[in-house]
């Protein structure tokens, strides 16, 4: 019975890292469609809609936020998440001929890293209150 047991508990713990690893990977590749997507949409502004541009990047962000960073990555990505806000303030629009597409680019950016640090930063929070 003891043996049993065990080898229950180890397909468990197979199990559990194989879904966890799988997360991993669906939430890396929704980083790379939202990058995608953010600039995509910057470049070509009449593409989508406002209102559905910002829920599909919102969306893509929290997926990202929830299932993508590991703890050695957190403090990295909520410092680059600031420093993206930060640079949104710029007007990018000032610079000729690209101004305007780089703000748009810079701005569905940020729309889509927001949510993944707040994520981030209630987990961050939540782990330090319960230590």
């Amino acid at each position: 019975m003891a043996k049993k047991r065990r080898a229950s508990h180890s397909t468990t713990k197979v199990v559990k890292k194989k879904t966890t690893i799988e997360l991993h990977r669906i939430a890396h590749y929704t980083f790379f469609v939202g990058l995608l997507v953010a600039i995509v949409a910057g470049l070509f502004r009449s593409l989508l809609g406002p209102e559905i541009l910002v829920t599909t990047l919102v969306i893509l962000g929290f997926v990202v936020g929830l299932f993508n960073l590991t703890a050695k990555e957190t403090m990295p990505f909520l410092v680059a998440a600031i420093a993206l806000m930060l640079a949104g303030i710029v007007n990018l629009g000032l610079i000729p001929g690209v101004g305007l597409y780089l703000r748009s680019i810079l701005s569905n950016i940020v729309v889509f890293v927001v949510p993944g640090a707040i994520i981030i930063g209630l987990k961050t929070i939540w782990k330090l209150a319960s230590d």
